[in-house]
């Protein structure tokens, strides 16, 4: 009787610690990220769960886990580096950890040149001379300073208000047309992983992998919600996430009311 007892204790232990396993394994995926060069290791690879809206980064051994399921698909963004998309598949699944290789690239960066103001002395010519912006400001969930937020034209409420009843324009083929990829926003909000990957960018991949449209598309938006050139060219980001996310929020109320 107590040899029964003490087989049949094992075999629950032992079950429930497969049971773990089986479940870990179920939900999360495992890899390493490579140089396709020289098969060295890549820290710090920002890694985006685009089904799950997660993220997570790679550690000094280019290795990564992160929730996934059969079908999701990964986006992989390194700076230097071509980044690329992986679907996730039962062979993934089956055979655990798997290698992937990111090719590196090269960065031209544009000429910029910058025109000092000059002054003459004389108040009249100067007063002139010096340029005048007309953005207002505006602040940004998590950060703790303002931002220029568009000239003094229609702000994003009219801009929203005019897509509702406008069935061809623009908001409203992006709001309208992609509730799915808009309510994302939401959940990569939420996720402190992709803020504090969307703070350090500038390129808008990451956010258009996400959204499933172009960078064009993501300045056309920005556009449309009153945002200024400045804006769209200087802002990171996380910073672009929350002015996508606001209009976006905004068009939700008005069509709801209307």
């Amino acid at each position: 009787m107590m040899q029964k007892i003490f087989f049949y204790t094992l075999f629950l232990c032992f079950g429930f610690a497969t049971f773990g396993q089986e479940t870990d394994s179920t939900l999360y995926v495992k890899g390493r990220v490579l140089n396709a060069a020289d098969d060295l290791p890549l820290e710090d690879v920002n890694i985006v769960n685009l089904n799950e809206v997660i993220g997570t980064v790679t550690n000094d051994k280019g290795e990564f886990k992160i929730k996934a399921a059969i079908n999701d698909t990964l986006f992989f963004s390194y700076l230097g580096y071509k980044s690329i998309e992986v679907r996730v598949t039962n062979d993934w699944k089956k055979f655990g950890e798997v290698k992937i290789k990111m090719t590196e690239i090269g960065i031209a960066l544009e000429e910029v040149t910058v025109k000092p103001l000059k002054l003459t002395g004389y108040l009249e010519i100067d007063a002139k001379n010096i340029p005048i912006y007309e953005n207002n400001r505006y602040s940004i969930s998590g950060l703790n300073y303002g931002y220029e937020a568009g000239d003094s034209q229609p702000g994003a409420f009219t801009r929203a208000m005019e897509s509702i009843f406008n069935p061809v324009d623009f908001l409203y083929n992006v709001f309208g047309k992609k509730p799915k990829q808009m309510r994302k926003l939401r959940k990569m909000k939420e996720d402190d992983e992709i803020r504090n990957l969307l703070a350090k960018k500038f390129n808008r991949e990451t956010l258009a992998a996400l959204l499933q449209v172009t960078r064009v598309d993501i300045d056309e938006i920005l556009r449309n919600c009153n945002y200024s050139e400045s804006f769209i060219k200087s802002a990171n980001d996380l910073q672009i996430l929350d002015a996508i996310s606001g209009c976006y929020e905004e068009y939700r109320v008005l069509k709801k009311k209307n």
